[in-house]
């Protein structure tokens, strides 16, 4: 499914792909606020396609276009007990402190918070977790 947002039209390539990190306080008298305040915190989206009609916006330098955009699935490691294709989960950030592991960005991705609800789309393979937690690989939507 095919959505519509607005990007800084210097950024509006298609296949280029974005976390949304949430709304902007500056965006509250926006006109055009709506079609960009609509994406989910924590997702992350590609462009398929950018329109030509350009809009004023004070947070880029040389204003928005609106997109089309799609929902890209997110590669995450997550609590092996929670792993069933199909399933959807509640999102939790593990505790773990160990910032120099090789698996640390997937098991904290980026613009990802604990509470967010996510569809286990693919259970990949297990991780050996540098802190002995038990968890595995997965493909999120």
């Amino acid at each position: 499914m095919v959505l519509l947002t607005v990007i800084g039209r210097k950024l509006a390539k298609p296949g280029l792909e974005f976390v949304f990190m949430g709304s902007n306080s500056d965006c509250k008298d926006c006109k055009v606020k709506t079609i960009c305040f609509h994406l989910e915190m924590g997702t992350k989206y590609k462009i398929v396609n950018a329109r030509d009609i350009v809009h004023d916006c004070p947070q880029h330098e040389d204003n928005v276009v609106i997109v089309e955009i799609e929902e890209v699935p997110r590669q995450a490691i997550i609590p092996k007990k929670k792993a069933m294709e199909g399933t959807t989960i509640t999102f939790d950030l593990p505790k773990c402190n160990i910032r120099g592991c090789q698996d640390y960005q997937l098991c904290f991705p980026v613009g990802m918070e604990s509470g967010l609800k996510r569809q286990v789309i693919k259970v990949q393979e297990k991780v050996e977790c540098a802190d002995g937690q038990d968890r595995i690989k997965v493909i999120l939507g």
